[in-house]
């Protein structure tokens, strides 16, 4: 199916909408930043913040914040997912848990602070200034729930063999642009963002401890899972 305007249009009309919070904030994403089409949006948004509320995380790594939009719709999922938890439940209200978000470009540091001082449910959120590649080894084996991966393509196969280990049993990867506009069926694209997101998706096929499946949503969602006893 051929998706235009007018076809996207309808999708966003008929889901839940956008918190206007979010909606001003995509908006400063495209005024303030170059690449303002990297914003998640929306319908992603969206999916997100569902996709949170019903793993119920405790932990969430997000690698790549750029403007703290797919961020902020994770905390939101988090928040509602304890607010619905029963009395007693591991996780609840009193403790919704925290999203730990690695940015490299510290030259979005204060935008990011100010964001998250002012945003709903930006409380959640402890951003961390630097390489991925040089905290992700720090970080406690087995801690998080729920990773979502949209950083730098070209390093999506090393972010993947970092971040597995980081998952609990039967925890949940998100990984953004995993369709990178369609390139990844061209034989004849060899740039260094096509490849590493080709050979991202060549290893998660053949790795037997991640159940995956490809969501063809705007520029493709992978969503892994970490099957239990499986390393």
């Amino acid at each position: 199916m051929e998706f235009d305007e007018s076809l996207f249009d309808y999708i966003e009309s008929r889901i839940s909408a956008e918190p206007e919070a979010l909606h001003r904030l995509e908006r400063l994403s495209h005024l303030r930043m170059v690449h303002g089409r990297m914003c998640s949006g929306h319908w992603q948004g969206r999916l997100l913040k569902m996709l949170t509320c019903m793993v119920r995380p405790r932990r969430v790594l997000e690698l790549g914040t750029f403007t703290g939009y797919a961020t902020l719709c994770m905390a939101e999922g988090m928040a509602e997912a304890a607010k619905m938890a029963p009395a007693g439940y591991d996780g609840a209200a009193d403790d919704v848990g925290q999203i730990d978000t690695i940015e490299i470009f510290d030259e979005n540091e204060d935008f990011l602070r100010e964001i998250f001082a002012t945003m709903p449910h930006g409380g959640l959120v402890n951003l961390i200034i630097g390489d991925a590649l040089d905290i992700l080894p720090g970080l406690e084996p087995g801690s998080y729930d729920l990773i979502f991966i949209d950083a730098d393509k070209r390093l999506y196969p090393d972010y993947l063999e970092l971040c597995v280990p980081l998952l609990s049993p039967g925890g949940y990867i998100l990984a953004d642009n995993t369709l990178w506009d369609g390139h990844v069926t061209d034989p004849a694209r060899h740039d260094p963002q096509t490849m590493g997101v080709k050979r991202f998706n060549d290893l998660v096929a053949a790795d037997p401890r991640l159940e995956s499946v490809i969501i063809p949503l705007r520029d493709g969602l992978t969503l892994l899972r970490r099957i239990p006893g499986m390393g």
